[in-house]
Parts: structure tokens; C-alpha cells; sequence
């Protein structure tokens, strides 16, 4: 039986929305979009209830998630009290305009979110593109285990995303999906 996974994220450019579509992609996933306010829909809530696995999305910004997606996990607090995501899977992505931004501090902040759930936490299972011979476009050129990371320059249209970063996001939802598929929690 195919296993439920939801992706909850925050995108206030609209990259780590394409990110998160990506990431979508592979896993087969349904999105749940946290608002401008901070604020998730009732369906978004039932549908992260309902999932098997939750990967959670937000851009780097001062080397930390928005407030806005702060708020969404501050909104978590009654879940956490009733063990609600107890032994779900758990992954994380960021998007941030420099090469390393501080995305590893997102990361962190999001392991730390799951792992107060008591959640499984998810990495990306693949190896980084750190050779010679490596483009800017490889996949997981930017070197990241713990999930799925991309840098777009600040002055870069949603276009213009990189196609490897775009491909090290579908690969990872792919990754969390094989990994849902073998968990029997």
C-alpha cells in the first residue's frame, strides 16, 4: 500500500514553491501551502493528520525559516502535546540566494521540529557532486545530506531556478517516498 506524504512549506518568492513542487513530484506528494500570515487551512492540517510522512519546506532567511513558517510550527505546539506525528517520517528543504546561506541552520531547525514530534527524520541519501569534473548544474552540487537544499542568486526569477537543483528536489522526494514504502510504523 502506497503511503500518504504531505509537504507543508512556505515560499515567500516563489522558489521554494517551485522547490517544494519538485520535491512533489517524486514523492508523489500533496502540498499544503502556509500562507503570507503564517497560517495553514483546516485541509492542510487534516491532510499533514492523515500522512504517513511530512516534509517541511521553507527558504533561508537570516539563517533560520521565516516567521511566517515560525508560526505554522509554533501552531504545532497541540500536536506535540498529544504525540500527534509520533513515528511519521520526517525530511526538510531550504532555498537560499547564497551558495552556503546559513541553509544548514534551516536544516537543523527543522530536524529539531521533527525530532520534538518524535518524528523519523528523512536525509537525501545521495552523494554531492564535489569533483573536478562537477557543473553548477549536477545534482546535489550544493553538498547536502540532511535534505534537499538549492541556491537561486537574489536577483533570479522562479524561471531561472537551476535545472540540478530542481532535479536534487525530485530525486529527494523520490528518496522520501522509497523510504515511506519500507517504514511500517
Amino acid at each position: 500500500m502506497s503511503k500518504q506524504i504531505a509537504i507543508v512549506y512556505f515560499s515567500g518568492y516563489g522558489h521554494t514553491q517551485r522547490m517544494a513542487e519538485a520535491v512533489a513530484q517524486g514523492a508523489g506528494a500533496t502540498l499544503v501551502a502556509v500562507d503570507a500570515e503564517g497560517n495553514v487551512p483546516d485541509s492542510g492540517w487534516a491532510t499533514l493528520a492523515a500522512a504517513d510522512a511530512i516534509v517541511f519546506g521553507a527558504p533561508t532567511y537570516m539563517g533560520s525559516v521565516p516567521w511566517q513558517f515560525k508560526k505554522f510550527i509554533d501552531a504545532t505546539s497541540r500536536i506535540w502535546y498529544t504525540q500527534g506525528w509520533k513515528d511519521k517520517l520526517a525530511a526538510g528543504f531550504t532555498n537560499s540566494a547564497s551558495m552556503n546561506g546559513d541553509k544548514l541552520s534551516t536544516l537543523h531547525y527543522l530536524f529539531t521540529l521533527a525530532m520534538q514530534h518524535s518524528m523519523v527524520w528523512v536525509g537525501t541519501g545521495m552523494m554531492p557532486s564535489n569533483s573536478k569534473a562537477a557543473t553548477r548544474n549536477d545534482v546535489n552540487y550544493v553538498a547536502s545530506f540532511s535534505g534537499a537544499m538549492a541556491t537561486t542568486p537574489s536577483d533570479a526569477s522562479v524561471d531561472e531556478m537551476l535545472p540540478g537543483d530542481l532535479e536534487t528536489a525530485r530525486l529527494f522526494g523520490e528518496r522520501v517516498r522509497a523510504v515511506a514504502n519500507r517504514f511500517n510504523a
